[in-house]
């Protein structure tokens, strides 16, 4: 019985540990697109000019899952990007702020517990592409925009990126 107990454990664990939005990995299956994991190390890593305005916009992130989506070869206009949001919101997650910011519209979606942030969405997105970052942890709101801004011109990110999808990003 004590070993059925742990199993039970660890398994509970592991899942709560890679937990973030269904809607997501819903997405991430339903259409083709660049799908990458970060994890706080990972990050850490990324930011070889150690910057410590970065350093201080992840220092909160324990997992972050970045899709980025062509819209035009997905058929994705704002209705579908509207539904995609509203499919956040069933999990709980709280619309908190919406803008443009270099040409890309930004919605900001949280999901707290007892007072505390405990994943952040953000959904970036322009006339071609559909950002989505699915982070477990959060990112200071009035931060959004730089660590965006930071991620997307990351050399090695935006290489990456470039280099897996054959376009350009910017």
């Amino acid at each position: 019985m004590k070993t059925f107990g742990w199993i039970l454990c660890l398994m509970l664990g592991a899942g709560l540990a890679s937990a973030q939005t269904k809607t997501t990995e819903a997405l991430d299956l339903e259409v083709d697109g660049l799908s990458l994991y970060f994890y706080k190390n990972t990050l850490r890593m990324l930011n070889q000019g150690d910057d410590k305005n970065f350093d201080e916009m992840i220092k909160d992130i324990e997992k972050m899952r970045f899709l980025l989506i062509d819209k035009i070869e997905e058929e994705m206009g704002p209705e579908e990007v509207r539904d995609l949001k509203g499919k956040y919101v069933t999990e709980a997650y709280e619309e908190v702020m919406s803008g443009r910011f270099d040409g890309r519209n930004f919605d900001v979606l949280v999901r707290e517990t007892n007072g505390s942030i405990k994943g952040t969405v953000i959904l970036a997105s322009d006339s071609s592409q559909l950002f989505v970052l699915d982070i477990l942890g959060k990112v200071a709101l009035e931060k959004v925009p730089d660590f965006f801004k930071a991620l997307d011109e990351n050399s090695d990110i935006g290489k990456k990126v470039k280099d897996f999808m054959d376009v350009d990003i910017h």
